[in-house]
């Protein structure tokens, strides 16, 4: 399962981009009111950091089918290729989603509560489309349960269509949907650190640590090596 950051933070981004196996960056209204600013400069650099091969995920702000595709052309153009335009789930957003992806674009239907939307929007020409794990499960709904219907559906129409699973609160949310063999998840900066943290890793390479110094004190294995063959 492909995994894709759920921020618009710089720092975070950068750090995860660095050291984690990340395919690209997520981004909201919500998300990217937080960093406020110069949102157009501010969505330039996340493009910077990440490279032009990486996918950018951002979402229209307007809500009639004309104006979406006028926005969704000016955010490519912006951000060049391997950016994905988001659009949520409705009957406005659909007609958008057919018009755009017949064009070539690559359109991300978000706020997918239900198995029956994200079947219309994979046959709307959704490259992607984004169930709410949490705000299901807010709503006393099974957030994993419903991609894993999503996933059914997708893999039985044999639609190219893929799952991007957002909204975690745990870790547990995220290995559930990488279970039910959904194509990529898209996850915040907290929860991303916890995906390979682990108290009982971080005790274990002290421990190597301090066994390691106790028989041969501050010295490297590569020290040594290069000594022998000397």
């Amino acid at each position: 399962m492909k995994l894709i950051l759920d921020t618009a933070n710089l720092n975070d981004i950068k750090y995860f981009n660095e050291y984690y196996p990340i395919v690209g960056v997520t981004t909201n209204p919500t998300i990217l009111s937080k960093e406020g600013g110069d949102i157009v400069a501010h969505l330039k650099e996340i493009r910077n950091i990440i490279g032009p091969d990486k996918e950018l995920h951002v979402q229209v702000t307007e809500t009639k089918c004309e104006d979406m595709i006028a926005e969704a052309e000016a955010i490519v153009g912006l951000l060049g290729k391997n950016t994905f335009v988001k659009i949520p789930a409705t009957d406005e957003g659909i007609k958008a989603t057919k018009y755009l992806s017949a064009k070539g674009y690559g359109i991300t239907m978000t706020a997918i509560l239900s198995a029956a939307q994200a079947m219309i929007a994979s046959n709307a020409g959704a490259a992607y489309v984004a169930p709410y794990v949490s705000r299901l499960e807010n709503i006393c709904d099974d957030g994993v349960a419903i991609v894993a219907e999503i996933q059914a559906i997708f893999d039985a129409s044999g639609t190219s269509t893929e799952v991007l699973a957002a909204s975690f609160k745990t870790v547990r949310q995220v290995l559930g949907v990488a279970m039910t063999g959904a194509g990529a998840s898209t996850v915040g900066s907290e929860v991303m650190y916890k995906l390979l943290a682990h108290p009982t890793t971080d005790t274990s390479i002290a421990g190597f640590a301090s066994d390691w110094k106790k028989a041969f004190g501050d010295v490297t294995l590569k020290s040594l090596i290069e000594k022998a063959g000397k």
